[in-house]
């Protein structure tokens, strides 16, 4: 038998990610030149502090992928997005922090008129808008998978 250490609530106080195989949702935010949308983790967040990503975030118990990205936008950066396409799912793996997440991403954009802020600055440093051949570095190991998934995507279009 298995022992779970359980909180107030008599819930098992399980991470995701961690303890289990975590879901979670990006977007690849596009604007009208083409430049994609990213933030600059800090140093108090979970993991690749320090990197630059796509927004995201995790998917909660009952939530759809599409509700869930929506919400982890607007609480963010508060913006609402519009989304356009769903890139295939990865596997995250952050071996350094013994982590393993299964992320999906929507190709999105911001709806008009609304411009992106860091709602969350213990979690986000800085935001910006780069264009594909000016990436700012380090970039998270999600991040660069979703950045190929999304140029193999736009050659289709």
């Amino acid at each position: 038998m298995t022992s779970q250490i359980q909180d107030s609530n008599n819930k098992a106080n399980f991470k995701p990610g961690i303890d289990y195989i975590g879901v979670s949702v990006g977007a690849t935010i596009v604007n009208d030149r083409g430049e994609i949308f990213l933030s600059k983790r800090s140093q108090n967040t979970t993991n690749e502090k320090g990197c630059w990503e796509k927004p995201g975030g995790k998917v909660d118990f009952g939530e759809t992928l599409q509700d869930a990205i929506k919400r982890e936008i607007k609480e963010e950066y508060g913006v609402d997005i519009e989304l356009i396409h769903q890139l295939p799912a990865q596997n995250h793996l952050i071996p350094a922090e013994h982590q393993h997440w299964v992320p999906t991403c929507f190709v999105a954009q911001i709806k008009d008129g609304q411009q992106p802020k860091i709602m969350e600055p213990h979690k986000c440093d800085a935001i910006g808008w780069f264009s594909l051949d000016k990436l700012p570095q380090p970039l998270s190991i999600i991040t660069k998978l979703d950045i190929i998934a999304y140029k193999s995507y736009i050659k289709l279009i």
